[in-house]
């Protein structure tokens, strides 16, 4: 029987989804990020297919998410999305460190994925942490200074005003190139990789993720370690198929 457990791992609150049965025993670990404005809880039904395949499966709720919530209007929530980007990379060896702590992760299998924001994240960890044995980012973006730019563009749009100047603005970007997976994809080392993205997404753009798979693909021997799942004219929300093909590939690599 799968179960979902309402644990803190350090301070972050989490479900953990697990078999029951095998609640205490050391089993592969895949970590699953929200999206921006989301929570751990819309991600169960990836993590209830993940667990009953094996895995022990953490949904972390991302600062000012979930039970972290901060009274904030969506604006102000949206100048803090690369604050909260940080908060989770720290807050992903929180986790591991917690479960090492715990002797739960079997022979080192930790696995990382997330959806949009998360996928974001995911990426980015890549570049931080070689404990990382196999990633999924779902419509995410592998190329952070891009998007930040992308994002910096859609807010002038609409007429607001930046609450950051332009000197601010080039620190950012600058901090950001050092988790910029497609500038430091030599940190890849070939580990497992899937990317899934509809080519209709107006949030983050499809082209990211894709320009960079086709990149980076060459550089991997084993073409079982690396996938790009396409699905045409889909906008930002992952599809079932996209969930399903998503476990099955983990299934092989993790």
């Amino acid at each position: 029987m799968i179960g979902i457990y309402r644990e803190t791992l350090k301070h972050i609150p989490s479900l953990v989804i697990v078999d029951s049965q095998k609640y205490d025993q050391p089993l592969p670990v895949f970590t699953y990020f929200h999206g921006f404005t989301s929570a751990k809880e819309q991600n169960l039904p990836q993590a209830y297919l993940l667990a009953n395949k094996g895995y022990r499966v953490i949904l972390p709720d991302s600062l000012y998410h979930g039970e972290r919530t901060d009274v904030l209007s969506k604006e102000e929530l949206s100048f803090k999305f690369w604050d909260i980007v940080y908060q989770n990379l720290k807050d992903l060896q929180d986790i591991k460190d917690v479960l090492d702590q715990r002797d739960l992760i079997l022979n080192q299998r930790f696995g990382v994925g997330g959806t949009s924001m998360g996928g974001v994240t995911t990426s980015a960890a890549l570049t931080m942490y070689p404990w990382i044995q196999a990633a999924a980012v779902m419509m995410g973006s592998p190329k952070p200074v891009d998007f930040a730019k992308k994002l910096i563009k859609d807010v002038e749009k609409t007429g607001l005003q930046l609450p950051i100047t332009e000197t601010e603005l080039n620190v950012l970007y600058s901090s950001l190139h050092s988790i910029d997976l497609s500038a430091n994809s030599d940190k890849l080392r070939e580990r497992p990789l899937f990317f899934w993205h509809g080519d209709a997404d107006p949030v983050v753009p499809f082209e990211h993720s894709y320009d960079f798979y086709n990149e980076i693909v060459g550089a991997y021997k084993n073409p079982e370690n690396i996938r790009f799942l396409r699905e045409a004219g889909v906008d930002h929300k992952v599809t079932r198929f996209g969930v399903n093909e998503m476990v099955n590939w983990l299934e092989i690599v993790l």
